[in-house]
């Protein structure tokens, strides 16, 4: 069963070996468990609905809370310490295009506010309720989710948006066939949610970015519907698919999207190897994607992760034989562990493999071979389990993303971490921060860092201050050094205030004035995407 306050199924976990609570004992020191609020507490204090009785919609407790909070670090601590935030009125279950037609007249009708909802994994803030006087409907695409249509001579797939990854997969496999799209929250997360928030699977070197796989779709507006056809290419003006794409239930909910899917690959297998610092390490996985060899993943950790890495896998005998080993090949203390995926025919990999290692050789690069490449894919899902176990621990977790020109890789990487030390030291605490580089390009790469710290007496205010700080502080590095707010976790209500800094005034008044074409009376998720009553609103 799915945990309501935690990641994940509450049937897996990841243990802390000793080692590895000792190293959070010693750069952070001592964690602070909490009391975890109940379920039935924050049940008991949901009002009553505001909705009246409809087939469609479900108006119990149970179901709404259900409904109101995804997997942001704000959802989090809001469960846990039992901050009970808005909660939606009633909770819809459509399973066809017609239905969803029918809720988003009757919200207009109504006066509703709408918050499309899929696999319920957002990082940040898609499915806060507004603090409102109209009612809330969180409308569910969780049962449309099945292959609908599968064309094997153009290779395209049609789904559901509320298909998981895993039924998307196994729906696809029984044909021969793979979609390729594998984010860390693959268990649990949609098709439809990849599409609107323009998500980045792990293996996108090989199959791309959702925007790549998206060919078309079928999308509800309040003001009608848009179908947008599946075509190779055209040159008939701006793309439609890019309004679907990123829009964030801004425009209308999504009912089915038709991908580009590819036939089941002959080979894949994972690659562990170490580089003795990260300018040998960036300037090698530089060198790897502008040369476009045929990989279909590269992992880059920075030398703070590589350890911590090493000491959460536990295995510290063989963990030890292996370091000395890398330290006599020129990886000390510093290294950078690179983790390389491929995916093709047999021939194509061994090509791939022999000249990926080859050209690594020439940056002090040390080949350890599949083995830790295997139990990294056996384990790819579980890093979010984690978080529950540092939870226990005393610990909180977070992540923040970005992406950047090659120039300002290691400057953004760097600052990153360096604002979040500055922000917790501020309050006396240490954070661990690291780093790794899952999405590379030619152009530039993407970073994603991880932070630890200490959770913070009091409860759930001075724990979400010092949350609020951290993206304050982080999101103006990377607003400094030119990133982007997100590169594979869409804007939320997290990322909004920082959007105008990416899009510009006239960017911004754009986006204003789609919502307002296809929503006019402000139905669809508002507050998400862009900030409502914003400057460019009126524009």
């Amino acid at each position: 069963m799915r945990r309501w306050n935690g990641w994940g199924d509450d049937a897996t976990s990841m243990a802390l070996n000793d080692n590895a609570r000792a190293m959070m004992h010693a750069r952070l020191g001592p964690g602070r468990p909490g009391q975890d609020a109940t379920r039935e507490s924050l049940l008991a204090r949901i009002p009553a609905s505001r909705i009246s009785a409809h087939p469609l919609i479900a108006t119990d407790a149970s179901s709404r809370l259900s409904m109101a909070l995804g997997e942001s670090f704000a959802d989090w601590i809001r469960k846990r310490f039992g901050a009970l935030p808005p909660v939606p009125d009633g909770v819809a279950y459509p399973e066809s295009s017609e239905q969803v037609r029918e809720l988003l007249d009757l919200a207009q009708q109504h006066g509703w506010i709408v918050i499309p909802i899929a696999g319920g994994t957002s990082v940040a803030g898609h499915l806060d309720c507004p603090v409102s006087g109209r009612p809330i409907l969180s409308l569910s695409v969780s049962r449309m989710n099945r292959l609908l249509h599968l064309d094997t001579t153009s290779q395209l797939a049609t789904f559901g948006a509320g298909t998981p990854g895993p039924l998307v997969e196994a729906q696809l496999r029984a044909h021969g066939y793979t979609l390729g799209h594998f984010p860390q929250s693959f268990e649990y997360s949609t098709v439809g949610g990849w599409v609107v928030t323009r998500s980045s699977g792990q293996q996108s070197l090989r199959y791309g970015r959702i925007e790549a796989l998206f060919a078309g779709g079928h999308l509800e507006t309040p003001v009608g519907p848009l179908h947008i056809p599946t075509l190779p290419a055209s040159s008939a003006g701006p793309d439609l698919r890019e309004l679907v794409m990123g829009s964030e239930g801004r425009f209308g909910v999504l009912t089915e999207a038709t991908v580009r899917v590819t036939p089941l690959p002959e080979h894949e297998s994972f690659h562990a190897i170490f580089l003795p610092n990260w300018d040998a390490a960036e300037a090698a996985v530089r060198t790897l994607v502008q040369r476009k060899l045929p990989l279909s993943m590269m992992r880059l950790s920075n030398g703070i992760e590589t350890e911590t890495n090493l000491t959460l896998a536990g295995h510290a005998t063989l963990i030890g034989w292996m370091e000395r080993y890398l330290a006599l090949r020129g990886c000390g203390t510093d290294k950078c562990m690179l983790m390389l995926g491929i995916t093709a025919d047999a021939r194509t990999a061994r090509h791939a493999l022999n000249e990926a290692r080859r050209t690594l050789r020439s940056f002090g690069a040390v080949y350890i071979g599949p083995a830790m490449g295997s139990k990294w894919a056996a384990n790819r899902f579980k890093g979010p389990y984690l978080r529950n176990t540092l939870w226990d621990e005393g610990y909180c977790a977070d992540t923040i993303e970005t992406a950047v020109d090659w120039p300002q890789v290691k400057p953004l990487m760097l600052a990153m971490e360096q604002a979040a030390r500055d922000v917790f030291a501020a309050y006396g605490e240490r954070v661990h921060a690291f780093t790794h580089l899952s999405h590379m390009y030619p152009q530039g790469s993407s970073i994603y860092s991880q932070y630890v710290w200490p959770t913070a007496a009091g409860g759930f205010a001075p724990n979400f201050e010092r949350w609020q700080k951290l993206k304050a502080a982080v999101a103006q590095a990377i607003a400094d050094h030119g990133g982007t707010v997100s590169h594979q976790h869409g804007v939320g209500r997290d990322h909004a205030t920082q959007l105008h800094v990416e899009k510009g005034p006239l960017g911004m008044a754009t986006l204003a004035q789609l919502c307002k074409h296809f929503d006019p009376q402000g139905t669809m998720n508002p507050g998400k995407l862009l900030q409502d009553g914003g400057p460019w609103a009126s524009t």
